[in-house]
């Protein structure tokens, strides 16, 4: 081989190391971003419960940038993404969701929504908890035409707690 291969050679690899340094850095901005990006929707991934000897549990959410308040909770024992939204009268889960969570389908009920009447089906939830609040025997309703994973934490959950709303938080108090 002489100099001028050689030259080419480490040229090119030189090349190659440049692009691999922008594509890993690109790759780790996009790790990045995605994770400010979920921390923007959902700023209540990670829950804590005030738990004051003798009182009530109590959750703390804080304001999406969107204005919503949204928290990981669970249903039944596995992990769900909630919007809270008091417009709701039972908990809403979409029908992909629903069958993953293995829920019963009860029967058949018209619910009257901001987009007009929906069919749905009616179902019980075990178990629903919201950082350190745990309810049993939830109604819920299972809605087939509802896209994405996100649960609407409706009123069936909402109006057994008390809810104190100042500023950008909500306190959740779960009420004895």
């Amino acid at each position: 081989m002489n100099n001028g291969d050689s030259e080419k050679a480490n040229r090119r690899l030189g090349k190659g190391m440049i692009i691999a340094a922008w594509v890993m850095a690109l790759g780790l901005l996009t790790l990045f971003f995605n994770g400010v990006l979920e921390d923007q929707y959902n700023p209540n991934r990670q829950l804590s419960t005030v738990t004051t000897t003798g009182e009530p549990q109590e959750v703390v959410l804080v304001r999406n940038k969107y204005g919503h308040y949204v928290a990981t909770g669970g249903i039944n024992g596995e992990a769900v993404v909630f919007i809270l939204d008091t417009g709701a009268t039972d908990i809403a889960v979409p029908l992909a969701l629903a069958n993953r969570l293995n829920l019963e389908r009860g029967a058949e009920a018209v619910f009257h929504t901001a987009n007009g009447k929906i069919t749905a089906w009616r179902t019980r939830l075990e178990r629903v908890t919201l950082g350190g609040i745990e309810l049993t025997n939830v109604r819920g309703s299972i809605l087939p035409n509802m896209g994405g994973d996100e649960v609407l934490l409706g009123m069936s959950f909402l109006k057994r707690l008390e809810l104190v709303q100042r500023g950008d938080t909500l306190t959740i108090r779960q009420v004895r």
